[in-house]
């Protein structure tokens, strides 16, 4: 076997028993869209009312509207999740003694993202089981087509944990950080609202939000879940991807970057 796809294979048995051993990790990830599905949306479905949009050809109700959002708000916490654990590894010790394995760094920060990211997508399809005994249908092979999507989207967030990660010098920090990012970037997004009722209560909210990577990612998977394919959200979402991946490799880097200036 390669020293390459030993490395992988390593840190992705590492991250699934990891995931194992945390149920209530798993649980956590589910319980938070349930309570926006089950209980918030049932009291926001007679106060927002919803047009006909793309990719919706019919009226939809508030719940399988904000569907999209919530699956991706699985994988935005769970990206942080990932953050989380890296800041603590490196604490260990453990992460230290990873990037000192004799392969790129690049390719053993990757390994750790991709290994972020099949769990969240575990997480995500474990939800949207759950959404379909809830009641919303979604198209048989949306499943299917939603999956590549999945993953980009989860490499663009897990890539924004990756750089917050190289930033954060101590584990007690970490959380102020991550409600800082999670909760502008979740709210002024289309995760539960659609831009043109943003617009409706001011024209620079509904900017901010239409600039913020988070909204195409969530419009990647909800034309995804419908078998359409959302050309200008993929292209945003990819070069958010290689932005902030570049930005987490350069933190990373001991020769200059944020690692170096934390060892002094």
């Amino acid at each position: 076997m390669s020293p390459y796809w030993r490395a992988l294979s390593a840190i992705l048995l590492r991250e699934a028993l990891r995931f194992v051993t945390q149920r209530e990790r798993f649980l956590a990830a589910l319980v938070r869209p349930l309570v926006w599905l089950v209980v918030f949306a049932a009291g926001f479905r007679a106060a927002l009312g919803l047009s006909i949009t793309p990719p919706y050809q019919t009226y939809i109700t508030y719940e399988t509207y904000i569907l999209p959002g919530l699956v991706a708000m699985i994988l935005l916490f769970n990206a942080m999740q990932s953050a989380l654990s890296l800041v603590y590894d490196r604490e260990m010790g453990s992460m230290r003694l990873l990037l000192t394995a004799p392969l790129p760094r690049w390719w053993l920060l990757f390994c750790k993202l991709l290994a972020g990211v099949l769990v969240s997508i575990l997480q995500a399809y474990a939800f949207l089981g759950i959404a379909w005994a809830y009641g919303i249908r979604l198209p048989p092979m949306g499943y299917l087509w939603v999956l590549p999507a999945l993953v980009v989207v989860g490499l663009m967030l897990g890539a924004v944990g990756l750089f917050l990660a190289s930033t954060i010098r101590q584990l007690e920090n970490f959380a102020g950080v991550m409600n800082f990012v999670i909760f502008p970037v979740f709210f002024l997004s289309t995760a539960l609202y659609p831009l043109w009722r943003m617009a409706e209560s001011s024209r620079l909210l509904r900017d901010i939000c239409a600039w913020n990577p988070f909204s195409h990612a969530v419009e990647l998977i909800r034309f995804a879940l419908y078998l359409r394919l959302n050309t200008e959200a993929l292209g945003w979402v990819a070069l958010s991807f290689a932005a902030f991946l570049a930005l987490a490799l350069w933190g990373f880097d001991p020769a200059r970057g944020i690692m170096t200036r934390k060892t002094r």
